[in-house]
């Protein structure tokens, strides 16, 4: 098994009835201003390089970003917030993610998520999230060179946590760093949501400064 074939096992899934309706009903109806768009409709991959050092967990698909394009964090406001920033920090080849075909590469960064479908609302059932956790346990394991995992939101970071049996857990806030005894680092920053970079609550300056941050701690392990 490699991280291709997992990512392949991934877009086949077909585990959870809620979300596999809903993320196919999505790519029917379709939003308005993508309506001559095919959308993607299926379980989302992971991307970016297998050898990074730095792992980017968020929380799911959105329904009309990933969801349509098929490529993480890619067709939506947070993924406009968030891989513009990758290339300001040097981890993305490029500033604007469209579709899964337009050339962006990531370099040293790999990006997953605790839940590969679009969930209604935004809100992944317990049990959902617990079928989905298989995947990104495997994940792990063929992510040899990881030394920084950037939770984005508390979600991610309470995916994380539990996936690396970190107990106790300190409380989730922008900017917390957690030295795991594996060597690793967890770092913490608000989710790239438009709820939050709209509001203001997360800057591309505090932004920056955490991928800064991320990029020094695994440019000394």
């Amino acid at each position: 098994m490699t991280l291709f074939q997992l990512n392949r096992e991934i877009i086949e899934c077909r585990q959870c009835p809620r979300l596999v309706e809903w993320r196919e009903k999505v790519a029917i109806e379709k939003r308005a201003s993508f309506r001559n768009e095919d959308y993607w409709g299926k379980p989302v991959p992971s991307f970016g390089d297998p050898n990074a050092r730095l792992l980017i967990i968020g929380l799911a698909p959105a329904a009309h970003g990933a969801n349509r394009t098929g490529r993480m964090f890619t067709g939506d406001r947070s993924g406009d917030f968030l891989f513009a920033a990758l290339h300001r920090a040097g981890y993305a080849s490029q500033p604007d993610a469209i579709s899964n075909n337009d050339g962006m590469e990531l370099s040293d960064a790999y990006i997953t998520a605790p839940v590969r479908c679009a969930p209604p609302q935004n809100k992944p059932t317990i049990e959902e999230k617990r079928k989905c956790s298989d995947y990104l346990t495997r994940e792990l394991r063929y992510l040899k060179n990881i030394k920084v995992i950037l939770a984005l939101g508390a979600i991610g970071y309470t995916a994380i946590s539990k996936e690396l049996g970190l107990t106790p857990r300190p409380k989730f806030s922008h900017g917390l760093e957690v030295q795991l005894e594996t060597g690793e680092v967890i770092l913490c920053s608000y989710h790239v949501s438009q709820q939050n970079t709209f509001t203001g609550r997360l800057t591309n300056e505090m932004f920056d400064e955490v991928l800064a941050r991320a990029k020094e701690i695994s440019s000394k392990k």
